[in-house]
């Protein structure tokens, strides 16, 4: 082989290695579903982390500042709570009673810090995505 072969092959296997380190890196990171609030509040070891939460918005202490971009609030999973504060943009569909999914990680005060707030969809766009279908 010749050095410019040998610089080509070389060049060729450092890309194939970045570019699967990259792919690897970035599924793992789409790879992290969420975890109920329940289990999550059992899991002590998992409180150290930054984790996906998914429970309902309780109706009690719900307390949204829209100017400021902040909401505390809690999530509910079988009736184990735990008090949320965000901030960042409010979604409209936030409000009391809908499911959510919360991104972050514990804070030291035993609150869960999330920066992204992710609603479900309201049902009432469920029955209109059901009629969508119906059509012929």
């Amino acid at each position: 082989m010749t050095i410019p072969s040998r610089k080509l092959w070389f060049a060729g296997i450092v890309l194939v290695g970045a570019v699967s380190y990259l792919a690897y890196a970035g599924a793992q990171q789409g790879w992290v579903y969420y975890v109920p609030v329940d289990q999550f509040v059992k899991d002590v070891a998992g409180q150290k982390h930054r984790v996906r939460l998914m429970g309902t918005v309780a109706a009690q202490d719900l307390s949204i500042q829209a100017a400021e971009m902040r909401a505390t609030f809690a999530l509910e999973v079988h009736g184990c709570r735990l008090p949320v504060i965000y901030r960042g943009t409010i979604p409209d569909l936030f409000k009391a009673g809908v499911d959510v999914v919360v991104e972050g990680k514990m804070g030291p005060g035993g609150t869960f810090e999330a920066d992204v707030l992710l609603t479900k969809c309201a049902s009432k766009y469920d029955a209109k995505h059901q009629a969508m279908e119906k059509r012929p």
